[in-house]
């Protein structure tokens, strides 16, 4: 819920329209400081030590100018994550299950397993847990699942398990 604030003049105003002037306020403030900054840099680097000549104070404020009237970038356009599609196969990330995909897999699996869903392979006589037929059936590729993998900036694949190496 946004909260209410008091102008001077005793008109409330809510919390979003001040965070917008606060920053406005502080862009002009941080350009100001950093063109004060720049102007005193290149003061002191003026050939002569003392006092900077009457052209070099007109290049430095011909430079301040253009560093003022810049376009200041304050919010990044937002980006919409897109599905990767290939024939190729696996695009992000190597060729082969990792390590930690193959625990995550086998461990979903082998859960459901003992919920009591279908085994997709014939069982053999020795195992004596879900979680080798989890293996089984993994190193088999007959499981239907499908891995995500993500980039950072949001795309992403999925990929069957039978695509991997």
């Amino acid at each position: 819920m946004p909260k209410l604030k008091e102008k001077n003049d005793g008109t409330a105003i809510h919390d979003s329209e001040t965070k917008n002037v606060s920053i406005n306020e502080s862009d002009d403030k941080s350009t100001e400081n950093a063109i004060a900054v720049y102007r005193k840099l290149r003061e002191d680097a003026s050939v002569d030590p003392k006092e900077p000549t009457e052209n070099e104070i007109a290049q430095i404020d011909k430079e301040c100018k253009i560093i003022e009237n810049r376009e200041t970038i304050t919010q990044d356009t937002p980006h919409e994550p897109v599905e990767i599609i290939s024939d190729k196969g696996v695009i992000t990330g190597p060729p082969t299950l990792t390590r930690f995909e193959k625990a995550r897999i086998m461990g979903a699996r082998a859960l459901q397993l003992s919920l009591g869903a279908p085994v997709f392979i014939t069982i053999p006589k020795n195992t004596i847990s879900s979680l080798e037929i989890a293996m089984e059936e993994l190193n088999q590729r007959l499981l239907p699942i499908v891995i995500k993998r993500s980039l950072p900036n949001g795309d992403y694949q999925n990929i069957s398990i039978d695509k991997f190496e």
